[in-house]
């Protein structure tokens, strides 16, 4: 007896460059296992899909109830994305942003203020 098999989409895009794999699976396929089927490695020789967060449509696997990718099992359709580590907090970045449009503000002020006194000195 053979398996029903379904179409689904592997995708994985660095800054430079993306791929997106088109591929059939048997039906009851986990996205781990899926992403491995695809090849999609032999694009990017550095990515590791066993320690690589991955969603499907953007919902992170693994949370808001959706099973983790070693447990997803795939639908027809689905687009499995597998996204990379952020380099940086955002969180973080906007702290230093806020923290950095402060100092320039703070020292604008002070140049005004400087500017002010020697032309009332003047």
């Amino acid at each position: 007896m053979t398996k029903e098999l379904i179409s689904i989409e592997v995708a994985f895009a660095l800054p430079d460059r993306q791929k997106i794999q088109s591929i059939q699976v048997a039906r009851g396929t986990t996205a781990l296992d899926a992403a491995k089927q695809s090849g999609i490695q032999s694009h990017f020789p550095d990515l590791d899909l066993g320690s690589s967060a991955m969603g499907i449509f953007g919902n992170e696997l693994g949370t808001r109830g959706l099973s983790a990718p070693d447990e997803y099992l795939v639908r027809q359709g689905d687009r499995i994305e597998i996204y990379r580590p952020l380099i940086a907090d955002p969180k973080e970045v906007r702290r230093q942003r806020a923290a950095e449009a402060k100092t320039k503000r703070a020292e604008a002020a002070a140049a005004a203020d400087l500017d002010k006194k020697k032309a009332e000195g003047s």
